[in-house]
C-alpha cells in the first residue's frame, strides 16, 4: 500500500476506521491560532490557586501544606453515590441506567511553575505509586468497575488550571472506550491465541518505523490507526495486564521513558505540548484478563506547529477520523525530538 496516498487504516482496538490524507498536510492554513503556553512565567506558589499547598479550595477544605503528591475528592465530581433506578415502561430505544463513582484529584508536585517533564525520577515513581495505591484501594470495593487514570495538560484541551495534577474517576461501569478495547482484546485473543498488543509491539518493535522510544521495559509508538496527528501509545514489554503488575525494576524504567516522551513532545514545536493522557487498565471483571494488555494513551491536538491545531469535526464527526499527516512521517519527527 502506498501510503503518500490518500488510504484507510482499521484500529483492531475498536473496529472502527481512520482516513490517512497526506496530501492535505501542505495546504495554507487560514484558520485558528492558539496562544502558546508557557509554565516559566507563572510563579512557584499562587496564593489564588486552589491546587497549591495551604490554599482553600472552593468547597471549604483548605490544602495541607504537603511536599510531595497529594489527592483529594473532587470538589466537583463527575460522579457520586447514586441511588436505585427503578425505571419502569420505558420504550426499548430508551436506555439509561444510574452511574456510582469516585471522583479525586491527584497534585503532581506542590510547585505551581513546572510540568510533569520538569518532575524528578523520584517524584515521578511517587506518582506510579500513587497511582497503584489508588487503584489497590478503589478496585477494592464492590461498586467500582474500572479506574480511568488521565491528565488533560494545557488550555487547549480545558485544562481548567496549570498547576500539574491528573485525575482519578472510579465508576461502577465499565466507559465506553474501555469496554470496546476490552471486547476487540479478547476477540483478537480468540480468534489468534495471541495478546493483540503483544503481536503489535513485535511487529513494530522488528519493522521499526513507527518507534518512537524504547528501553529495557517499555515502548512508545505511534500506532499504525493513529487518529491524532501525534498520538502515541505507551506500553510494557513484558504482558501486564495493570499498573499493580509492574515491579519496582519496571516502574523504575517508566519513569525514564514517561519523561523522555514528554520531552520529545515540548521539543517538537518548542512549546509545552498540550494533551490528554491516560492509563487503561484492565477492568475489574476483563472478558479475559489474558488478553488485556496495560497501555497508556497520549493524545496531543497539535497539528504543524504550536498555534496550529487540529480540529476532530466535521467529516471526522460525521463519517470517520481523519488525519493529515502519516502516523510514520509523526514517529519520525518525534524521534528526532527526543533526547
Amino acid at each position: 500500500m502506498n501510503y503518500e496516498r490518500p488510504h484507510r487504516r482499521r484500529n483492531p482496538f475498536t473496529g472502527k476506521w481512520v482516513l490517512v490524507s497526506p496530501n492535505r498536510s501542505v495546504r495554507p492554513w487560514g484558520g485558528s491560532v492558539e496562544a502558546i503556553e508557557n509554565h516559566i512565567s507563572l510563579p512557584e506558589f499562587d496564593p489564588d490557586c486552589y491546587l497549591c499547598p495551604g490554599n482553600l479550595r472552593a468547597s471549604g477544605e483548605r490544602n495541607p501544606p504537603y511536599d510531595g503528591v497529594f489527592v483529594f475528592d473532587n470538589d466537583f465530581p463527575a460522579l457520586v453515590h447514586s441511588g436505585n433506578d427503578s425505571s419502569e415502561n420505558i420504550p426499548a430505544w430508551k436506555q439509561g441506567m444510574m452511574e456510582s463513582g469516585i471522583c479525586r484529584v491527584i497534585c503532581y508536585s506542590p510547585f505551581h511553575n513546572i510540568s510533569v517533564s520538569d518532575i524528578d525520577d523520584v517524584s515521578l515513581l511517587a506518582i506510579i505509586d500513587t497511582w497503584v495505591d489508588q487503584i489497590d484501594e478503589l478496585m477494592d470495593s464492590i461498586d467500582i468497575g474500572y479506574v480511568q487514570i488521565f491528565e488533560n495538560r494545557g488550555l487547549m484541551m480545558g485544562c481548567s488550571n496549570p498547576h500539574p495534577h491528573g485525575q482519578i474517576w472510579a465508576s461502577g461501569s465499565v466507559p465506553g472506550e474501555v469496554d470496546s478495547e476490552d471486547y476487540h482484546q479478547a476477540k483478537y485473543m480468540r480468534d489468534n491465541g495471541t495478546c493483540l498488543l503483544c503481536d503489535v509491539q513485535r511487529h513494530e518493535l522488528a519493522e521499526g518505523e513507527r518507534i518512537v522510544l524504547e528501553n529495557d521495559h517499555w515502548v512508545v509508538l505511534v500506532p499504525y490507526w493513529a487518529e491524532w496527528p501525534y498520538e502515541t501509545m505507551l506500553l510494557p514489554k513484558h504482558h501486564s495486564a495493570s499498573l499493580t503488575d509492574l515491579d519496582n525494576e519496571q516502574k523504575n524504567s517508566l519513569t525514564v521513558i514517561w519523561k523522555r516522551l514528554l520531552l520529545a513532545y515540548d521539543n517538537l514545536f518548542k512549546a509545552s505540548m498540550p494533551f490528554s493522557f491516560g492509563w487503561h487498565i484492565a477492568p475489574a471483571d476483563p472478558r479475559d484478563i489474558k488478553s488485556w494488555h496495560l497501555h497508556a494513551h497520549f493524545y496531543p491536538p497539535l497539528l504543524r506547529s504550536a498555534t496550529v491545531r487540529k480540529f476532530m469535526v466535521g467529516y471526522e464527526m460525521l463519517a470517520e477520523h481523519q488525519r493529515d499527516i502519516t502516523p510514520e512521517e509523526a514517529a519520525e519527527r518525534l524521534r528526532l525530538s527526543a533526547v
